[in-house]
């Protein structure tokens, strides 16, 4: 049963097993999984939801990675996508984007997550999921700072 609930969330409900791009359809995952949080928050007068989201599916990410490294028998396994659902929460925290700018940092999370640029790829060297979980932490941190630089220069472009 264990197994079973962090391979879930580990590969976010299965969309990790798409066959070609896991990391984008995972970064997609990602975006709906922050459409979904600002939601609740908006309705429910709660900005900081952001940041407990990002705690949360950090500490779940890392179980679930962890585990699921232990299913598949090696690091970083290419189905395990929490780490871009993750990327994309931090990627677009706390920032009143619009429809552009979440597109805007959606590509800017991808491009962080395929060069990583350091230390992005000295995180990767953690062992298990914190590994896993850190080295897209360190890449939308990145786009992060793009996504609110960009808004600074073109906020008519990037917020809501």
């Amino acid at each position: 049963m264990s197994s079973r609930v962090s391979l879930a969330v580990a590969t976010a409900l299965g969309v990790g097993y798409v066959p070609f791009a896991p990391g984008t359809f995972g970064s997609l995952a990602g975006l709906a999984v922050f459409v979904a949080v600002r939601a609740v928050a908006g309705r429910l007068g709660m900005p900081w939801l952001d940041l407990v989201a990002i705690v949360v599916v950090y500490l779940l990410g890392v179980w679930a990675a962890t585990a699921a490294e232990s299913h598949f028998g090696h690091i970083d396994p290419g189905p395990v996508v929490i780490d871009e659902v993750l990327g994309m929460l931090v990627t677009l925290a706390c920032v009143p984007v619009s429809v552009t700018g979440a597109l805007v940092g959606f590509v800017l999370f991808r491009i962080f997550d395929v060069i990583k640029p350091p230390p992005c790829n000295r995180l990767e060297a953690l062992p298990g999921g914190w590994g896993v979980m850190s080295d897209d932490l360190m890449a939308a941190i990145y786009a992060y700072a793009c996504v609110q630089g960009l808004a600074w220069v073109a906020p008519a472009w990037m917020l809501a």
